[in-house]
């Protein structure tokens, strides 16, 4: 399994179906066996399933969704990914930036998906040089 390739894969497929709300393409990078928290303080929505159930709650609520991710950090079987988002949710704008550090098991899939973000209030940009 190539980890650069697999964390390149879950990038290219985030940044194009975030927007779209193609929930099946987000789904499809998660092993069966994966523990996803987008709330680190949450328990983990659990395998394909759980993704799926999480974001058609999410994706019910995000509206005019923009998203830029950057380059994956690779080391071992994980990878950090920064990533930049904006959308209007239940007519209020919100920006939130963060990275997703995620681990990848044998076959390429994610076994480990966790989020660390921030929010604001307001739709913004990437700082210069982000």
């Amino acid at each position: 399994m190539d980890v650069e390739q697999a964390a390149q894969r879950w990038r290219a497929t985030w940044e194009r179906a975030w927007p779209a709300k193609d929930v099946e393409a987000i789904v499809a990078l998660y092993a069966d066996e994966a523990e996803y928290r987008a709330l680190v303080h949450r328990q983990p929505e659990l395998g394909p399933a759980g993704v799926r159930s999480y974001l058609r709650r999410m994706f019910l609520e995000e509206d005019q969704i923009t998203c830029r991710f950057g380059e994956p950090i690779v080391a071992s079987d994980r990878a950090a990914v920064e990533w930049w988002a904006t959308w209007v949710e239940d007519g209020d704008d919100l920006t939130m930036a963060g990275a997703t550090l995620l681990r990848f098991g044998t076959t390429g899939l994610v076994v480990d998906h966790r989020d660390y973000w921030n929010q604001t209030d307001t739709i913004t940009p990437p700082f210069p040089g982000w």
